[in-house]
């Protein structure tokens, strides 16, 4: 038997690349045209983010928190959790940030905190990722239909939460604002670390 610490990261996967992006390639088909209305919808919530009016992050907020749900449920439970019995984790980590959005969404502040012009700038860039990271699975070789999608998937979602939450100068303290960046971060190192398992 082999020592634990020779052991890599391929060696926990529990499914090929072949078949992951075979099942993102039937839930694309089962839900389309969904993805056009979602994308629309996140140019509408990178539009209010930017406002940085209080009521602007609250429908910011509420929006996510229904998206967090709708990848949380349709995608990873009822799909991923498939072919990776982790995944119904991640979809209750999922269900829990919609809360947290929604409780963040429902704090009554008179005025948003101004987000400095670093935090600005990656807000931006962020976001942008978010809604651009269809364009990094075309640039991967993969059919149009296998492209992860915000509001579809939990990487471009996470991708664009993150930038939101920085452009929006969310009401909320400190403690707070950590609690809604952990669960995104820890989705995009999920992501990054089945993404390096197919490239080995």
């Amino acid at each position: 038997m082999s020592e634990w610490w020779t052991y890599t990261l391929s060696d926990f996967l529990m499914f090929s690349p072949r078949t992951y992006w075979r099942l993102v390639e039937l839930y694309n088909r089962d839900f389309w045209p969904l993805q056009l209305p979602l994308l629309a919808a996140g140019l509408a919530a990178l539009w209010l983010a930017a406002t940085q009016r209080v009521q602007a992050f609250r429908w910011v907020a509420f929006g996510l928190s229904a998206v967090w749900l709708w990848v949380g449920w349709a995608f990873l439970w009822e799909r991923y959790a498939t072919i990776n019995w982790a995944a119904q984790y991640v979809a209750l980590a999922f269900a829990a940030q919609a809360v947290l959005l929604t409780g963040a969404g429902l704090m009554r502040s008179n005025a948003a905190a101004r987000p400095g012009t670093a935090a600005r700038g990656l807000g931006w860039l962020l976001a942008a990722a978010g809604l651009l990271y269809p364009l990094l699975g075309l640039a991967a070789g993969r059919p149009w239909v296998q492209v992860e999608v915000f509001g579809m998937a939990p990487e471009p979602t996470a991708l664009f939460t993150l930038g939101l939450l920085l452009l929006s100068g969310q009401p909320v303290s400190r403690a707070g604002r950590i609690l809604l960046f952990a669960i995104p971060l820890l989705c995009l190192l999920l992501g990054a670390a089945t993404a390096w398992t197919f490239l080995n």
